[in-house]
């Protein structure tokens, strides 16, 4: 997750520009930072060069000192070879000072080319396995230019990583990547390149999404590279619709809360123009000799509610796996398999290697996803994009509501009840405009104050509450750090219910369906062991000591009482 910066132009401010970058990627999380800029100082014996300025912690309300330039690189690191210093943090230089480096990966062989490099000389100042670049292209310059000797150090290197190698001497910046992504903005007489396209956009809305085994050249022009033989190839531009307030806090106090604000209008905007797109799916779901639906963290736990949604609204049987344990069920994957992976980021490894294994076998991919022009956005046949906006919160907010309202619109799209299924998720989005109305939070207020000093929660759902239950417990254990476990309602008496004793805090989601009796039959359970009963639903019941109220949308109850 970590953040990537890097510009070359014009402007003399690219240490700002950097900085700010860095600013914007934040949310990715870090433990130090760095920032990297070419000086031109005539009473050095090694003229163009480049000077640092590295820090532990916070970047948010940093400045630095640094010259006037315009060439700049720079990142923020979690410590992954060695640990939370200076010396660790990123950038890292060549010997001459003359090369600067910003990585995120790991190079799986660097010690192996580390111990090579100090046998010719190389001097190293860090722990970290991102120092062995700078001098690898140092080692490769002795003998060749600077595009061959990066490609040829990238392709030297094992592992998943994005390379950004900035070059003093002839004021370039050359990035490659595998795995990892990075995105080159295009502006007037001035790039950039960043892991993430929304530290690019105040900038300009012309990017590049690198592709695996691709680098770039950025100088007085562009030019893109195919790896690892090297020729040149042509560039594909996407121009982002998205706005640069997007990727601001506003008056929020982190962008989390902002991000749970957003979903009423993000929810609306699909129910009325994402049709087409669902009509497409919908086709290819009809047609498809086996669906399957991969996904991870809150995305897979859509995915499991489209399991539910498919089968008791379009009476379709798909399978779901998280992406990570596919490849032990693919097997099954024939050319007349549809694969539906679902990603906010469309950057998950663990998402991307089973769609390109399942590609190989000659199955048809239709992906749901909110980055436009990211990995699976590309890899895909056909593709709904969820159009949520930028989200910088690590807890997933508007992207698992979108990819819910998607599959409720797609589920019913198939039983030929689409205008009844977009109706459904605008009664969501109205229900969720409540929830977050002041005299609502108060509520929520009040079970929190409850939570807030206990060790653990246990969350139980029943069919498609099943699903919520488990994204609940989820947001628990990323937000608050709570311990967590949820279950289905029916799983407590197997054992589960020896963890229950006096105090111990269950929410329960309550919706009016069919499984209302049996979850409200595990609550009184619980209650007999001396549980404290949370209950989620349009009804209230004597056997809850708190009851939150949602109103009661059909299929699309699940959106409200996941906010």
């Amino acid at each position: 997750m970590c953040g990537i910066f890097g510009y070359v132009g014009h402007r003399q401010q690219a240490a700002n520009i950097v900085l700010e970058g860095l600013k914007l990627l934040e949310y990715r999380g870090y433990d130090s930072w760095g920032v990297a800029v070419k000086i031109k100082n005539e009473k050095l014996k090694i003229k163009n060069s480049f000077v640092l300025e590295k820090h532990v912690g916070k970047i948010g309300d940093a400045k630095v000192n640094l010259p006037q330039s315009s060439l700049g690189i720079g990142h923020t690191r979690w410590a992954t070879h060695g640990g939370v210093t200076v010396a660790n943090a990123h950038p890292h230089m060549d010997c001459k000072k003359q090369i600067a480096v910003v990585h995120n990966g790991i190079v799986e062989n660097f010690e192996e080319l580390k111990e090579d490099l100090i046998k010719k000389g190389h001097k190293f100042i860090s722990e970290t396995d991102t120092e062995v670049i700078p001098h690898l292209v140092e080692e490769f310059l002795k003998k060749e230019g600077l595009a061959s000797s990066v490609r040829d150090a990238f392709n030297e290197l094992k592992g998943l990583s994005a390379v950004v190698v900035a070059y003093a001497v002839s004021k370039e910046i050359i990035a490659a990547k595998t795995g990892s992504p990075l995105v080159v903005g295009v502006g007037k007489n001035e790039l950039f390149v960043a892991s993430d396209a929304s530290a690019i956009v105040n900038h300009t809305k012309k990017v590049i999404f690198l592709e695996d085994n691709q680098m770039v050249i950025l100088g007085d022009s562009l030019k893109l590279i195919k790896l690892p033989e090297g020729e040149e190839i042509t560039p594909k531009f996407h121009i982002l619709d998205w706005k640069f307030e997007e990727a601001l806090r506003g008056n929020y106090e982190h962008f989390f809360l902002k991000e749970i604000y957003e979903q009423p209008k993000i929810l609306q905007s699909i129910a009325l123009n994402s049709l087409g797109q669902i009509e497409g799916l919908s086709k290819l779901i009809d047609k498809a000799f086996g669906t399957f639906l991969i996904a991870c963290g809150s995305a897979s736990y859509a995915a499991l509610a489209a399991t539910y949604l498919f089968s008791s609204i379009a009476k379709k049987h798909v399978n779901f796996a998280v992406g990570s344990e596919f490849k032990y069920l693919e097997d099954f994957i024939t050319d007349r398999t549809l694969l539906i992976p679902i990603s906010q980021s469309g950057e998950s490894i663990d998402v991307i290697e089973p769609v390109t294994r399942a590609k190989e076998r000659g199955a048809k991919i239709a992906a749901i996803v909110n980055v436009l022009g990211s990995t699976l956005f590309r890899e895909a046949d056909f593709k709904v994009l969820l159009n949520a906006g930028v989200e910088k919160a690590v807890v997933a907010t508007k992207s698992f509501t979108a990819m819910v309202a998607v599959v409720i619109m797609t589920a019913y799209t198939l039983s030929g009840k689409e205008k009844e299924g977009k109706e459904l998720i605008i009664d969501a989005a109205r229900n969720v405009s409540e929830i977050l109305k002041e005299n609502y939070v108060i509520e929520i207020k009040k079970v929190v104050n409850f939570l807030k000093d206990k060790d653990h929660v246990y969350i139980i759902g029943r069919g498609l509450s099943y699903a919520t239950a488990l994204e609940a417990t989820l947001k628990f254990k990323e937000s608050s750090y709570i311990h967590a476990e949820g279950f289905a309602g029916g799983e407590l008496k197997h054992g589960v219910i020896a963890l229950i004793e006096k105090g111990t805090p269950c929410i329960v989601f309550a919706p009016k369906d069919e499984t209302y009796d049996d979850i409200v039959s595990n609550a009184q359970e619980i209650k007999a062991r001396g549980g404290f009963i949370i209950g989620i639903g349009p009804k209230n019941n004597k056997v809850f000591d708190r009851f939150l109220e949602t109103e009661d949308v059909g299929d699309a109850t699940i959106i409200p009482q996941v906010v």
